[in-house]
Formats: structure tokens, sequence, C-alpha cells
């Protein structure tokens, strides 16, 4: 089934345009969390510099993210992971890629990743903070390439 056939498909099945955006970008954020918190939680607990820390929660993120974009292109359409990664690599690195630079962005600014620990208060405000300026950054982002089919439906 063709990323376009995918998306009608979900459509039809009720919400539209917008509310499958939101279904997209909700299951993108989810892999980009797991790889976000992985590198914020090793930055901050070896003590790298912000930026070095930004650079290993964003590589986590896409690895993690492109993970769980690969999964289930492969499992509906029967396919290898070279193969589906052809299918979805553009939507989820340039979703990916806007929901990283909004959630490192409000993670920096509160502070999260010049805590001290992970116990502490700052690591998780900035966290609470990345989560959903990912999530609104990516959307209205989601939304143009899934109206472009430039992003698969999973």
């Amino acid at each position: 089934m063709t990323s376009h056939a995918h998306h009608h498909h979900h459509q039809a099945q009720g919400g539209g345009p917008w509310r499958l955006a939101a279904q997209a970008t909700l299951h993108c954020l989810t892999g980009c969390v797991i790889g976000e918190v992985a590198g914020l939680a090793i930055g901050v607990t070896i003590g790298l510099p912000a930026w070095q820390t930004i650079v290993l929660a964003t590589l986590l993120s896409y690895a993690s993210g492109i993970i769980l974009g690969l999964l289930p292109v492969m499992g509906d359409r029967a396919i290898g992971a070279l193969a589906a990664l052809r299918i979805i690599w553009v939507g989820e690195v340039v979703s990916i890629g806007v929901m990283e630079l909004a959630m490192n962005f409000a993670d920096y600014q509160l502070g999260g990743m010049g805590a001290p620990s992970i116990l502490s208060w700052m690591f998780w405000r900035g966290l609470l903070a990345a989560v959903p300026a990912g999530f609104l950054a990516a959307w209205p982002v989601n939304s143009w390439l899934l109206r472009r089919d430039l992003k698969s439906c999973h």
C-alpha cells in the first residue's frame, strides 16, 4: 500500500488531516523521547557539556525514532529494513529534526542539560517542557509532510 493510499485509509476512519498529523507526531515523539531521555541522562550523568549532550540526545533520538518508524512499515508491507527506510526516511528525518530542535532548545533554556543529576528537578523540568515543545513544533510539519505524501502513516 503506498503512503498515499495508507494516508487516505486512516483519514477514512475519521478525524481528518490534523488528527492524522497529531497521531503521526505522537508516534514520532515516542521514538524521539526514548533517545532524548537516554542521551540527556547519559550526558548529565557523566557531566558532558551542553552541546555534547545535545549531539548525543539528537543522535539517539534519530536512532530510536527511525527504528520505531521502520518496524510498522516493515510489518504492514512485509518488507525488509532497507526497503522500509527508503519509504520513511524523508519524513522521519525532517520530523525528528524539527522535534529535536524544539526539544533541545526548551530543555537548554530551562537548564535541564546543566542539572547536577537525573534525580534533580532541573533535569525533569527541562524534559517536561521539551516534550510538548517537540510535539507542537513537529505537528504542523507532519501535517505538511503527510499532505505531500512525504511521510508514511504508521
